[in-house]
């Protein structure tokens, strides 16, 4: 099993005098390494409308790189706007993940557009920033992952990585909306693209983790590292319902592969189960784990998934990542 030790919640915008725009939830926390600061890029949200909309925006935090525990800086505006009227992303960037490359750092999100039968829909998109992260231009107003006859409705929870000169995007791909209770609620799956430029990606087509809740169980946000030819992957899964309490709320899991097509489920090593109290006593979810001088730490998000922030866990110096 795989050690980690929680070292507690790191950012929670209800605690601060927000601006507006960013009242509550911090969600989908991801990296980018600089010389002092850690760069924490995740997703917030205003206060919702009269009519219980959200709309979601792209944000940061940097942490001291000599103690992850303290804060050194909070973006003071959104620093990628929302898509135009009509847009995939009109209403919110939301989940992220976020990459260096060269001298530009890209940032994969799913955008968000509303919809009538169903409460929305998402495909994947990217922007680019050229000013070391701190602000971000889309790559054109449409989506770089959509929707196709085999992932016929939502995309979203985007992971990027990449090995061996070739880029990786973990997704999730909406299979069905099921209407329980009167409320329509999506099935999502883990699945995988790769590319040669990060722009034109090549499907899979197929899911990658198989189910533990029963066909209907959703999973979410894999987020996957390599180590001496193993693939290890981290993620997020939940029940259709009663996913918003402790009762049906998300966990994270583990797989690991040789080839990242044929994957291994094996959650009891995942080492990372909700507390006993507190901000994350009712779920833990959407893992990101990164090396850090030497050490391996998780950011992930708590209760309501993010509502009430994200918090950072390191593991155990002395476990092997070859056989946890």
């Amino acid at each position: 099993m795989f050690k980690w030790k929680k070292l507690g919640k790191i950012f929670d915008p209800r605690d601060r005098k927000s601006a507006g725009w960013m009242q509550e939830f911090a969600q989908s926390p991801s990296v980018v390494i600089f010389d002092n600061f850690v760069r924490v890029y995740f997703c917030t949200r205003p206060a919702p409308t009269q009519d219980g909309q959200y709309l979601s925006y792209l944000s940061y935090i940097d942490l001291d790189r000599r103690n992850l525990l303290n804060i050194v800086n909070i973006c003071q505006k959104p620093i990628l706007s929302l898509g135009g009227y009509g847009a995939f992303d009109e209403f919110g960037t939301n989940p992220i993940s976020v990459i260096r490359d060269r001298d530009t750092v890209r940032v994969y999100y799913a955008g968000w557009t509303r919809c009538e039968s169903v409460p929305f829909n998402g495909a994947i998109g990217m922007a680019i920033s050229s000013d070391n992260g701190n602000s971000f231009e889309r790559l054109g107003p449409g989506p770089v992952l959509s929707y196709c006859p085999d992932e016929p409705f939502l995309l979203g929870s985007p992971r990027i990585r990449k090995f061996h000169g070739t880029w990786y995007l973990w997704y999730v791909a909406g299979r069905e909306w099921l209407k329980l209770d009167g409320k329509a609620e999506p099935v999502y799956k883990i699945r995988m693209a790769s590319s040669d430029d990060g722009i034109a990606w090549t499907k899979l087509g197929k899911d990658l983790i198989e189910n533990k809740l029963g066909e209907h169980e959703c999973q979410a946000c894999a987020d996957v590292l390599l180590h001496q030819g193993r693939y290890h992957m981290f993620y997020s899964y939940r029940s259709t319902q009663n996913y918003k309490i402790k009762e049906g709320g998300y966990r994270i899991g583990y797989a690991f592969s040789t080839d990242m097509v044929n994957w291994q489920r094996q959650d009891e090593l995942a080492g990372m189960d909700v507390s006993a109290e507190g901000w994350d006593s009712e779920m833990v979810n959407y893992p990101h784990v990164f090396m850090l001088d030497g050490e391996s730490y998780m950011l992930y998000q708590g209760n309501e998934m993010g509502r009430s922030g994200f918090g950072l866990a390191k593991l155990d110096s002395n476990q092997d990542w070859s056989s946890p």
